[in-house]
């Protein structure tokens, strides 16, 4: 307290206590979830501009109770764009559209501490006309009659709309893999306008290129595999990897072409997804018998596949063309393959867009995240069959989280700075991309090796563990709040197809599922969940089908909303974590405007 006392005036005591006061009393930002976007990068641009669906909901919320649906669904239009214009089936006038976007930013910013920051970005020479727009104070006709500078003023609200309804935007991993411009959605999520608004959760398709950045070297194979399976060779191109040797090889391998269920829609691409399949499961299985701690021995096929050679018993096999295995040391890479791995790790591992990537991944990125109290993750707390907690390497709960999270970003750290990694730390990232006990992954075994090559399809089967079982459970949500000092928890991983009647929320709205499969690979529909002072809702997302049959008939794309909790009154930040620290700071700082007092001391 004295130390405190020595450096502290009234003065800055005073404005301190009132700038927390003030904030304690302000209502919370609005948060928006958005969870497993895949590589979709067009229509992530596409929904981020509409604000995964606020920008309709508070239009709804703000504007006069007249405004029909089409007038909402062209006022959003007009937001997403940023300009003013119109259509030959509809218009609104510029004075019409510069007052309800006034409205807009008058009900976002009303008890908050947003104003401040508005006034900070508007355009110089706009800034005394949106500034008295917004204050409701007296504006020149020429705002409303000059149509250059109505136009301006038009887009100048519309950025402003943006910045005031984006308090905190929540992503829920899982950028990458599937679609093939997940380097366009890191971009935005950490370009200056946007970051500083961005928590990140890694989820398990960005451990896997995380660890490959790294430097482990199946995750490496396996990263590429996943890529030209779903042709995403631009995207290849545009990292600076050079395949061509790879190409050449998988070119000699097979040249009548590959059978199995190699999915790639080009015959090169089909050649390169075996060609790295083969090096991908020689290498991982290296790992797993290098790290009998991961136990994951079970997984060891490649042995089982050569003695199915070996003794002719074929007949359950979708492909007998393995140029690369050796059967009698099936685990031995080609001096071709070793040639092949080590050119596409070395790129890997010193490439500068890869890295300007994974930078933000590494330094940005976390495990969980506490936000208004709800506990944020990927995918699930590792649990048992009997609804506690798993234990992974002598931990587990909050402790394994703390512990993977510290490990990853030490990770991170030395890959950043260039320097070494230790081999234990390389075989941990492959288990949280696969590992059964991971909290990125959730079941007992990732299946690749068996759709690839076994007929029967009940080994493809990929077990679903206890996480889906046990939210159900009130004993073990309990135990999730207590242990994290949350009230609720949402997460992703997994899509949520309401046509199937599935549900977002727990009947209790403590767990609450937001995949709603945003990329064309799934559902091509996803949510997005939103929580303002007064409520907590999910918005299901039209997928782009619906999204272009109501262009066509000129009615408003359809919106689903579903209202999981109401708040009454609206929630403060005094209601949150964040408050409760607040409320120790000021209390300090009470303490020592009172020794100011009891000291006579007037400065």
């Amino acid at each position: 307290m004295s130390e405190e006392r020595t450096t502290a005036t009234l003065h800055d005591i005073i404005r301190k206590i009132s700038e927390i006061e003030t904030e304690l009393d302000s209502h919370i930002d609005t948060t928006m979830w958005i969870s497993d976007p895949h590589g979709a990068g067009d229509r992530f641009v596409s929904i981020l501009k509409g604000r995964f669906g606020l920008v309709w909901k508070i239009c709804l919320e703000a504007l006069p109770k007249t405004f029909s649906a089409e007038k909402i669904d062209y006022l959003g239009r007009i937001i997403r764009r940023e300009r003013y214009f119109t259509t030959p089936e509809f218009a609104m006038e510029r004075q019409d559209v510069i007052s309800a976007l006034v409205r807009i930013v008058q009900y976002r910013v009303e008890n908050t501490t947003k104003f401040d920051e508005v006034r900070k970005n508007i355009n110089k020479d706009l800034k005394i006309f949106i500034e008295n727009l917004i204050l409701k104070f007296p504006v020149p006709n020429v705002v409303y009659e000059n149509e250059i500078i109505a136009d301006r003023i038009i887009s100048a609200l519309c950025k402003v709309v943006k910045q005031v309804i984006l308090g905190h935007l929540l992503v829920l991993g899982d950028v990458f893999d599937r679609g093939d411009e997940p380097d366009k959605i890191l971009r935005i999520l950490s370009s200056k306008e946007i970051r500083p608004y961005v928590t990140f959760v890694w989820g398990n398709h960005d451990i896997l290129w995380m660890g490959a950045a790294a430097g482990n070297r199946s995750l490496i194979a396996e990263a590429l595999r996943i890529s030209v399976r779903y042709d995403n060779l631009k995207f290849l191109d545009r990292l600076g990897i050079d395949i061509s040797k790879l190409k050449a090889f998988a070119e000699k391998l097979y040249l009548k072409g590959v059978a199995g269920s190699f999915k790639a829609k080009q015959d090169i691409s089909r050649k390169m997804e075996k060609t790295l399949a083969m090096i991908q499961f020689k290498l991982e299985e290296k790992t797993i018998k290098g790290n009998p701690a991961l136990e994951m021995e079970h997984r060891l096929n490649l042995e089982k596949l050569s003695s199915m050679l070996k003794t002719n018993n074929i007949e359950g096999l979708t492909d007998t063309d393995f140029p690369t295995l050796n059967i009698e040391d099936p685990l031995r890479l080609t001096d071709e393959e070793k040639e092949v791995i080590d050119d596409l790790a070395r790129q890997f591992i010193t490439s500068p867009r890869i890295k300007s990537l994974m930078k933000f991944l590494f330094e940005d990125g976390c495990l969980y995240h506490i936000n208004n109290y709800i506990l944020n993750i990927h995918a699930l707390i590792p649990s048992t069959e009997t609804g506690e907690f798993d234990v992974f390497m002598g931990k587990k709960g909050k402790e394994l989280f703390d512990f993977i999270e510290e490990k990853v970003k030490l990770i991170g750290k030395r890959y950043l700075a260039g320097e070494p990694q230790d081999e234990k730390d390389l075989a941990l990232m492959f288990y949280l991309w696969c590992g059964a006990k991971s909290p990125f992954f959730g079941k007992d075994a990732m299946k690749t090796f068996e759709r690839y090559f076994y007929k029967d399809k009940a080994t493809h089967k990929e077990k679903l563990l206890y996480w889906g079982e046990n939210i159900r459970k009130t004993e073990f949500m309990n135990q999730i709040m207590k242990e994290f000092g949350a009230r609720r928890i949402v997460y992703g991983h997994t899509p949520v197809d309401i046509s199937k009647g599935e549900k977002i929320a727990s009947p209790d709205g403590r767990a609450i599922n937001i995949d709603g499969g945003f990329s064309h690979a799934y559902l091509e529909r996803g949510h997005s969940l939103i929580q303002t002072p007064a409520s907590l809702y999910a918005i299901i997302l039209p997928t782009p089908e619906e999204i272009r049959i109501a262009r066509e008939k000129r009615e408003t794309p359809p919106m689903i909303v579903e209202v999981i909790d109401s708040f009454d009154p609206p929630l403060k930040v005094k209601n949150t974590h964040r408050g409760t620290e607040l409320q120790k700071m000021r209390d300090n700082l009470y303490k020592l405007l009172e020794q100011f007092k009891r000291e006579g001391n007037p400065n």
